[in-house]
């Protein structure tokens, strides 16, 4: 079995995956700060968001709406963030620690109290134009029941 050969990333490649990697973090920086308002700077205007366990939204105006229901509802900070960019840099993922407080009850959701929490979470995303296009998130849904309600 011949090893697959890897070509090395060029200088214009190195350079997009250390702007994707950038705006990925600027952007988890944003969620941290509580601030939608620059969240949504570096969305495009048409964006995919996929919501775990959910229905995929795809616009600005739709993320702003999520992001409030949420805001309301919990107080979330990301930890340990890992970022990982493709080669051409249009797709980027990152993995991290959702350390959240369960404030106000979520509509089919156990009742909230309070409640700390402790969730590992993926992201991937599409970028384009220097911007993200596409949200997409996964957490063990039954995991974080699990740590509210019991």
């Amino acid at each position: 079995m011949k090893p697959t050969e890897v070509t090395p990333e060029t200088p214009a490649e190195s350079a997009a995956r250390a702007e994707a990697a950038a705006l990925i973090r600027d952007y988890y920086a944003a969620f941290n700060r509580g601030d939608t308002e620059s969240m949504l700077k570096y969305l495009t205007e048409d964006v995919i968001h996929d919501i775990n366990q959910g229905e995929r939204r795809q616009g600005k105006d739709k993320f702003r709406a999520f992001n409030a229901r949420m805001s309301h509802n919990y107080k979330e900070e990301l930890k340990d963030i890992v970022v990982m960019v493709s080669k051409d840099a249009s797709r980027a993922a990152a993995e991290f620690n959702v350390h959240g407080v369960y404030k106000n009850t979520d509509e089919g959701l156990p009742p909230a109290t309070g409640q700390k929490y402790v969730l590992p979470a993926g992201t991937f995303f599409a970028i384009r134009d220097g911007k993200i296009s596409r949200v997409t998130t996964y957490y063990n849904l039954t995991d974080w029941i699990t740590q509210v309600a019991g």
